[in-house]
């Protein structure tokens, strides 16, 4: 079965108040990076799903330190480190050292899902790009699309089977 019959299965069964089968969620996942990009960028920016922070931070809290590293520096590149430490109360300050404009996956670890939400969410406000960069990152770690669920894994399959149609 090709991609597209697998977005087609998973608007259906959306269509119908089912949630989509772990067979197709893992097809989703195989999807090409520039799909599943566009389909989490779509959903990162939609008005019909949870903020980006929160999407974001449901993945955060299924991601390895590194993914998790990965991210924040993703969000230290966008803003600088003196931007993205101010952001949320100043919560980066405590995983990047001084001096440094990278956090390390052994530092990551201190920061919670909630904490990251509120980073997204105030990087996103001023940074309106960041989705595109979020969802870049995360279409490299294609495993963690499953932590999004419901409404949001709908939205992004969706805009998924949009843009694969177009293309």
């Amino acid at each position: 079965m090709g991609l597209l019959d697998t977005l087609t299965q998973i608007v259906n069964a959306a269509s119908q108040n089912s949630q989509p089968q772990q067979q197709q969620v893992e097809e989703l996942q195989q999807a090409p990076a520039d799909v599943l990009s566009q389909g989490l960028r779509e959903a990162f920016d939609s008005k019909d799903t949870p903020s980006i922070g929160n999407l974001v931070g449901q993945m955060f809290g299924q991601s390895s330190n590194q993914q998790q590293a990965g991210l924040i520096n993703q969000i230290i590149q966008a803003l600088g480190p003196a931007a993205a430490t101010a952001l949320a109360g100043g919560v980066l300050q405590k995983v990047l050292k001084p001096g440094s404009d990278q956090v390390e996956a052994a530092d990551v670890a201190q920061l919670s899902a909630d904490e990251v939400t509120s980073v997204v969410n105030e990087a996103q406000a001023q940074r309106p790009e960041l989705s595109q960069q979020l969802s870049e990152f995360y279409s490299q770690h294609s495993g963690l699309i499953k932590a999004l669920g419901g409404v949001a894994l709908l939205a992004a399959a969706i805009k998924m089977k949009q843009y694969a149609e177009r293309n």
